[in-house]
C-alpha cells in the first residue's frame, strides 16, 4: 500500500464530533467547508459574514471625551486597499473617457476630410461657373 493510501486510511480514525469536524469520502473537515452557501447568494450577501459589517468597519471601543480611537488591527490594511481600488477605478475611468472623446475626434476629422474631399472634386464648369463667378454690377437709379 502506498503512503498516501496508509494516509487516507489513518484519518478514518478520526472521532467524529457533532457540529465541528466530520469525516466525508475518508477525509477530515469542518463544517465551515460544508455549509451551504447558495442561502447567502440568494440573499446577495458575502460569503464569509465577517468580512464586511459594522463588527469589522467600526472601531471596537470609543472615547467618552470624543477623541478618535486608532484604526484596528486591519482596518488600516482595508483603508488602503479602498484607497488602491477607488484609485484603479479613476484611471480606468479616466482612460475610458479619453477613449471615447479621442474617438469623437478622430470620426470628426475624418468627417471633415471627406467633405472636403467632396468639396475639392465636385465643382461647376463651363457657363455655370462662369455665371457664378460673374459679379453683379448695381444697377444705378435714374433720378
Amino acid at each position: 500500500m502506498s503512503s498516501i493510501g496508509r494516509l487516507f486510511s489513518n484519518i478514518q480514525c478520526c472521532r467524529p464530533v457533532r457540529g465541528i469536524y466530520s469525516t466525508i469520502n475518508q477525509i477530515h473537515t469542518t463544517t465551515a467547508t460544508q455549509l451551504d452557501q447558495s442561502w447567502r447568494q440568494r440573499e446577495r450577501l458575502p460569503e464569509n459574514p465577517n468580512a464586511f459589517g459594522p463588527l469589522t468597519n467600526f472601531p471596537d471601543y470609543s472615547y467618552k471625551d470624543g477623541r478618535p480611537t486608532p484604526f484596528g488591527t486591519r482596518m488600516l490594511t482595508r483603508i488602503n486597499k479602498q484607497r488602491a481600488i477607488l484609485k484603479k477605478v479613476r484611471q480606468l475611468t479616466s482612460e475610458v473617457d479619453y477613449a471615447v472623446k479621442r474617438y469623437d475626434r478622430i470620426q470628426r476629422e475624418n468627417n471633415e476630410s471627406r467633405a472636403n474631399i467632396i468639396g475639392s472634386k465636385l465643382k461647376p464648369k463651363g457657363e455655370k461657373l462662369a455665371i457664378e463667378a460673374k459679379p453683379e454690377v448695381p444697377k444705378l437709379s435714374q433720378s
